[in-house]
């Protein structure tokens, strides 16, 4: 996403490069969206692949309408779904996705015919796996009866533990995942910069920026955050690795059941996150680096994106 939008500019050469560089150190899953531009980061991932399609995974979303340009809600209707996909499938020159989600629940669409709309599109071989984003327990469950879902991306790291049992006063989400089988693609596993050490505060950001809407990078929650956050630094630094990587680490030791995709638009970055795969835990690191963020201050989202969030 942030190749194309939300998180300042990015040069696209290095974008291109930093995609390349990642299937040379063995990365293989490749996470876009229709909306991400819109439509341009599906581009670019395409471009950016050029011949080498066998040799990763692509996944894509639908689920918004764009109209001149912009992001006017959710639309998960049948019809859209399937013209959707066409352009997913064009931009990203290739005749299959590998893993399609649906972006956010449409509560005006039942989630039955939005998995039969998509079921259809695997029997036609134009999608292989099926999977959700940001829903809740009760559509997960819907889902999974009409066609296998594969996967759920949601947002999950340190700084952000909603999907575990007791997390929040509602169903856990992560124990059903187990329950059905279903994997865990964890988005923002840094906190957006701020678990990696660079985030700024939100006010610092430009208003086209998706961080200064941020509630934990706004003021005095701000200054809480990067106070409980400064254990993950002192951890990090004594083991010789960065605040990011730790942070990483610590996601990639919650089970193979859960893949996180860091995003960034530089390989410098690309090879740090890399790394973390290759760094070993106990219980006792796991532990403390648990209890570290247990209080953060401020809602992960405002109120007007967290309305999209299904729980």
């Amino acid at each position: 996403m942030g190749m194309s939008t939300a998180y300042g500019a990015a040069i696209e050469s290095e974008s291109i490069a930093t995609i390349q560089r990642a299937i040379e150190l063995g990365v293989t899953l490749f996470d876009t969206a229709e909306v991400y531009g819109p439509y341009t980061n599906e581009t670019l991932l395409g471009q950016a692949l050029g011949g080498r399609r066998s040799e990763v995974t692509i996944a894509t979303k639908f689920g918004f309408r764009i109209e001149n340009g912009a992001n006017v809600g959710v639309d998960s209707d049948p019809a859209h779904i399937r013209h959707a996909v066409e352009g997913s499938l064009r931009r990203l020159g290739t005749d299959y996705i590998d893993l399609l989600y649906q972006h956010r629940i449409d509560p005006q669409v039942p989630i039955e015919d939005v998995v039969g709309a998509m079921a259809e599109l695997v029997r036609e071989g134009k999608v292989r796996y099926l999977g959700l984003s940001e829903a809740g327990v009760a559509n997960i469950r819907r889902a999974h009866a009409v066609h296998p879902i594969s996967a759920l991306q949601s947002e999950y790291s340190l700084w952000e533990r909603n999907l575990e049992a007791g997390a929040e006063p509602v169903l856990p989400v992560l124990p059903v995942l187990r329950e059905l089988g279903i994997g865990l693609v964890a988005f923002s596993p840094l906190g957006r910069g701020f678990l990696a050490g660079t985030a700024r505060r939100a006010e610092d950001y430009p208003p086209s920026d998706f961080r200064h809407q941020d509630p934990r990078l706004q003021g005095a929650n701000f200054d809480a955050n990067v106070e409980a956050a400064r254990i993950i630094a002192d951890i990090a630094a004594a083991r010789g690795v960065t605040p990011g990587q730790l942070a990483l680490a610590w996601v990639l030791h919650q089970g193979d059941d859960i893949v996180p995709i860091p995003g960034t638009k530089r390989r410098g970055y690309l090879e740090q996150n890399v790394a973390a795969a290759d760094i070993a835990l106990d219980a006792a690191e796991l532990a403390q680096l648990a209890s570290a963020l247990t209080q953060v201050a401020g809602p992960r989202y405002s109120l007007e994106r967290m309305a999209t969030v299904d729980r």
